[in-house]
C-alpha cells in the first residue's frame, strides 16, 4: 500500500508518519509539503519527514499559485468570514489537497491522508477536495481514530520516538501560518475570558510597543487585484511580504474572535493578518467609488456567500465557480489607488482615486460649482414616498390612523 500524506512538520503530522507505518504494515509513506509562504526551512522539514520514516518527501513552492489562484479571487470577492476572518487557512487547504491528489496520481498511491482533527474545519476542506478531484482514492484521517486523544499525549508519543516537535507542554500552541496570515489555537486561549498571551503572537508586535508616529502607503489595484505599492509595480509575493512586515511592525491585523465552525460548534480563534487587513480595507474602499450603489450592495451578499463556500471547504464546487464569474465581471472597473495611514494598532483610509470613479464633485458639493438640480428632488420624493403615503391613507380610511403599536405583545 502507498499513502500520500500532508506534512507540515508540526505536532500532528510529526506523529502521523510513524503512526501510519505502525498501523498500515508495510505501507510506503510519501510526505507532501507545500510552501505557502509559512517562512519555515522547508529543506529541513523535508529531511525531518525522511528521518521520521517517509519513503519519499515532496516539497513544492506554491506561493505564486496560492496568491494568483486563491488569494486574489478572495480579495476580489471581498471574502471575509463572519466579517472578521480573511481565511488564510481556509484558502490554503484546497490548494494543498489538490497537490496531494496530483502526487498520489503521479506515484500510483492507493490513499491520501491528512492531519486534521475530528472537530475541525480542515477535515472538511481536505476530504471534500479529495472526493471532488479523485473519488477513487481512500482517505485516511489518523486524528479521528488514533489513541492520541490529547495534544499532551501526542507530545509524549513524539518524545518517545525521538521526534522533535515545535510545541511543549508549557507552550502547547497550534500554529498555522502562511503568507496570508497566521492562526493560533489551544492552550490558555480556550478560556474565552483569557487574553492571548504575548508569546502566542507570531507576525505582529504589541501595538503598545509599535514605533511612534505613522507611515503612509498607497496600494494600487488593477481590476480588483493589488499590483503596486506607492506607485511601484510589485509581485504578489513581494507585496504581501512587505505589507505583512509593515503592518506587523505596527501591530495591525490582530484578530480575536469566536467563530462558527462547519461542524456546528463555536471556537475561539486568534489570527494575525497584517497584509490581508490592509488589502481588504483598501479594496473595499476602491469599490465604494467605482461600483454603483445597487451593484456594491448586491456584491456584499455575494461576498458573504463566497466566504462561506471557502470556509466550508467548497472551493471546487460549481457554485463557487459561478459566483467567481460574477465577481470578476464586477471588478472590471475596480482600478485605482487607495492611500492608508498606518500607526500603532490601527490603519485608516486617507485618500482614494480611480479613473472609473463615480464620485462627481460637482454633484456632491454644497459650495460654488454645484451642478445638482435641486428642483428634481420634489418629484423624486413624491414618487419615492408614494407607497407609504398610500398605506397611511388606506389605514386612516379604515379607522386606523397610525401604524400599529405593540405593547406587552398585543396590538394597540
Amino acid at each position: 500500500m502507498k499513502i500520500v500524506t500532508a506534512y507540515s512538520g508540526g505536532l500532528d503530522t510529526s506523529c502521523m508518519i510513524p503512526w501510519l507505518s505502525e498501523n498500515f504494515g508495510g505501507a510506503e509513506i510519501i510526505a507532501f509539503t507545500g510552501d505557502l509562504g509559512q517562512g519555515e526551512d522547508l529543506s529541513a522539514i523535508r529531511q525531518k519527514a525522511l528521518n521520521t520514516g517517509a519513503a519519499m518527501a515532496v516539497v513544492e513552492d506554491l506561493r505564486e499559485e496560492f496568491i494568483e489562484e486563491y488569494i486574489w479571487p478572495a480579495v476580489m470577492a471581498s471574502a471575509v468570514y463572519e466579517g472578521m476572518y480573511p481565511m488564510h487557512t481556509s484558502l490554503g487547504r484546497p490548494l494543498l489537497a489538490k497537490k496531494l491528489v496530483e502526487v498520489a496520481l503521479a506515484e500510483g498511491a492507493d490513499a491520501v491522508a491528512h492531519g486534521c482533527t475530528g472537530k475541525g474545519n480542515d477535515q472538511v476542506r481536505f476530504e471534500v477536495t479529495f472526493q471532488s478531484l479523485a473519488p477513487h482514492l481512500r482517505i485516511i484521517a489518523p486524528l479521528r481514530t488514533w489513541e492520541l486523544t490529547t495534544r499532551e499525549s501526542e507530545v509524549e508519543y513524539a518524545v518517545e520516538r525521538g521526534i522533535p516537535v515545535p510545541v511543549t507542554l508549557e507552550k502547547p500552541y497550534s500554529i498555522d501560518q502562511n503568507i496570508w496570515g497566521c492562526a493560533i489555537e489551544c492552550g490558555e486561549m480556550e478560556d474565552l475570558w483569557t487574553e492571548p498571551p504575548e508569546d502566542a503572537w507570531i507576525m505582529t508586535k504589541d501595538p503598545s510597543h509599535a514605533p511612534k508616529g505613522s507611515v503612509e502607503l498607497i496600494i494600487g489595484f488593477d481590476q480588483g487585484i493589488p499590483v503596486s505599492l506607492d506607485g511601484r509595480p510589485m509581485s504578489g509575493v513581494k507585496l504581501l511580504e512587505y505589507l505583512n512586515d509593515l503592518g506587523g511592525t505596527f501591530g495591525v491585523g490582530r484578530i480575536d474572535m469566536v467563530e462558527n465552525r462547519v461542524v456546528g460548534l463555536k471556537s475561539r480563534e486568534v489570527y494575525e493578518a497584517p497584509a490581508a487587513t490592509l488589502i481588504h480595507m483598501a479594496h473595499t474602499e476602491l469599490e465604494r467609488i467605482t461600483l454603483d450603489r445597487v451593484t456594491f450592495n448586491y456584491k456584499r451578499k455575494v461576498s458573504q456567500d463566497f466566504a462561506n463556500l471557502i470556509y466550508d471547504g467548497l472551493w471546487f464546487s460549481p457554485l463557487r465557480e459561478a459566483l467567481q464569474a460574477f465577481v470578476e465581471e464586477s471588478q472590471r472597473t475596480v482600478t485605482g489607488e487607495v492611500r492608508i495611514r498606518v500607526s500603532a494598532g490601527s490603519a485608516r483610509i486617507t485618500g482614494r482615486r480611480s479613473p472609473f470613479s463615480l464620485y462627481d464633485e460637482g454633484l456632491a458639493t454644497y459650495s460654488a460649482g454645484d451642478t445638482f438640480d435641486r428642483t428634481t428632488a420634489d418629484g423624486f420624493l413624491k414618487l419615492y414616498g408614494l407607497p407609504y403615503k398610500t398605506v397611511a391613507q388606506i389605514r386612516r380610511s379604515a379607522g386606523q390612523p397610525e401604524f400599529a403599536r405593540r405593547k406587552n405583545g398585543a396590538a394597540k
